[in-house]
């Protein structure tokens, strides 16, 4: 397991807090739900400590998540509860019809705790919770009701256009998805779907396994990836706490792992991909499938997928829970910390 990744930056952490003190320029302070000035750490990429990509931390977007309570003007969370129900409506997009989860699971703005200095986003076994009568037929797979299962979800109200992406994290151990990704005007990134815990020995592997994506959601595509990857990371994403780093700009993404680079993609090569594998459309000629090219907003949540595994019982939700926790009904993901970096 790594240790919190504050630790590494100790002494340029203390340096920061001497240079407030003494009124000269600090870091940057981000304001949180309590009206609190935190410094923001002095850090840089994991796999980039010297900072020879000359990277600044973006605050606007970035979290240590070290509050009492989320910062919804940073944040906005999915399903809050208005007259003993969960509500969906956009802050920010009003008139913009909101995703209430992968069915059968269901997003519950109750579903998260702030404990710790990390966001922990809850997945729960809650027959009782008032789920949606909306029988949704997905773009993928078939049409399921809500029931049983609740999730959480946030979003990013802030955008942002390429850069350094990082997420400390981990993922919950048990059969559903802990997922780190960002949607843009028809454009979705998905940086990473974890499934950390399956129960089918037959999708064991499964529990360490990538799997991230890119997009495009303008037809003829509608929402089948223009790339993907699923790859082993050589461990069980659910054991611990893992560095997850995303270099992302016009010429394509650089994927690395506490540090360590994982894979690279060029632009003309996802263009390639998309054109190999993009399958039952006809694609233009100068189709380019590197659509990652607009400004995104974040999103943490935690789905189930049907074609992996659906809980059918509390007692399969939590079979892979520590001794003391099998029958809260709770499966945690756990985030450490968001921070984005973009060029000087």
């Amino acid at each position: 397991m790594i240790k919190k990744t504050k630790e590494p930056y100790a002494l340029l952490t203390v340096l920061a807090f001497c240079m407030l003190f003494i009124n000269c320029k600090g870091p940057a302070a981000s304001s949180t739900a309590d009206n609190e000035n935190i410094a923001l750490p002095i850090v840089y990429p994991y796999s980039d400590q010297d900072n020879i990509g000359n990277w600044k931390l973006n605050t606007a977007v970035s979290d240590e998540f070290d509050s009492s309570r989320i910062d919804e003007d940073k944040w906005y969370i999915v399903g809050k509860f208005q007259g003993g129900k969960p509500f969906y409506k956009h802050p920010d997009k009003p008139n913009k019809k909101v995703w209430k989860g992968r069915a059968p699971s269901q997003f519950s703005g109750r579903n998260y705790r702030l404990e710790d200095g990390k966001l922990i986003l809850e997945t729960r076994w809650e027959p009782d919770f008032p789920f949606s009568d909306e029988l949704r037929k997905p773009v993928f797979g078939e049409a399921l009701p809500y029931e049983n299962i609740t999730t959480a979800c946030i979003i990013g109200r802030r955008d942002f256009k390429y850069g350094y992406i990082e997420i400390k994290s981990k993922a919950a151990d048990a059969p559903v998805s802990s997922a780190f990704w960002s949607m843009g005007e028809r454009l979705e990134f998905d940086f990473f779907e974890l499934y950390g815990g399956s129960t089918n020995p037959k999708k064991s592997h499964l529990d360490s396994q990538l799997w991230w994506s890119i997009r495009d959601w303008n037809k003829p595509v509608t929402g089948k990836p223009t790339y993907t990857e699923k790859k082993d990371v050589g461990f069980r994403v659910a054991e611990g706490f893992h560095i997850w780093g995303i270099e992302w700009n016009k010429k394509g993404v650089k994927y690395y792992i506490d540090g360590k680079l994982f894979s690279e993609i060029k632009a003309n090569e996802v263009t390639k991909w998309a054109k190999e594998n993009v399958k039952n459309v006809t694609l233009p000629d100068n189709y380019n499938g590197y659509v990652a090219t607009k400004p995104i907003n974040l999103w943490l949540d935690q789905e189930v997928f049907p074609w992996h595994d659906i809980p059918k019982s509390k007692e399969e939700l939590e079979s892979k829970s520590p001794e003391g926790k099998k029958d809260d009904g709770i499966v945690d993901f756990e985030i450490e910390y968001i921070r984005v970096w973009q060029r000087i």
